[in-house]
């Protein structure tokens, strides 16, 4: 089994170390990072299940960033902490940057561990599904190949009662 790996970008380190302490005995794979440039880079080469960003950064604002994240790594969850319960930002960031969720500073410990555990959940739950639609679209195209092959053979016949006829010869 996997470790979740969880990305936290805040431009305040103090804030970084109690979000990695609310979260030490969670079992996740944590990374911290105080510019979202940096963030950026890293998301280049390597591989998060979801981003907890804080807003108001230096250089990028964290809707900034989340919409980035969300245009060049769509599966990854994103959820936005934020200090200024501004209503005009929480829209921007939901339409815009498809977060998953808004979090307010200072965060309640167990409203953030739900949201990552929902969030993961949200994860697994679009994989699976994507998953399933990559094997749907090759037995499709497999199904399509055999009926090129051999014309009709996905023609079925049934009787009145909804039975196949199967002819012989």
């Amino acid at each position: 089994m996997t470790t979740n790996k969880i990305m936290l970008v805040d431009d305040e380190e103090f804030v970084l170390t109690c979000l990695k302490r609310s979260l030490a005995r969670e079992g996740y794979e944590l990374m911290t990072f105080t510019m979202a440039e940096q963030a950026l880079e890293y998301l280049e080469t390597k591989k998060v299940d979801v981003i907890i960003s804080d807003h108001r950064m230096p250089g990028m604002t964290g809707i900034d960033f989340l919409i980035k994240v969300r245009k060049r790594h769509p599966d990854v969850v994103r959820i936005l902490l934020t200090g200024y319960a501004d209503m005009d930002v929480a829209i921007r960031a939901v339409n815009e940057g498809k977060l998953f969720r808004f979090l307010t500073k200072p965060w309640n410990n167990e409203e953030l561990k739900a949201a990552l555990v929902n969030a993961l959940h949200l994860r697994n739950l679009s994989t699976r599904s994507r998953d399933v639609i990559s094997q749907f679209k090759k037995q499709e195209d497999h199904i399509r190949s055999l009926e090129t092959a051999h014309p009709g053979i996905g023609k079925v016949e049934r009787d009145a009662t909804g039975a196949i006829i199967i002819e012989e010869g």
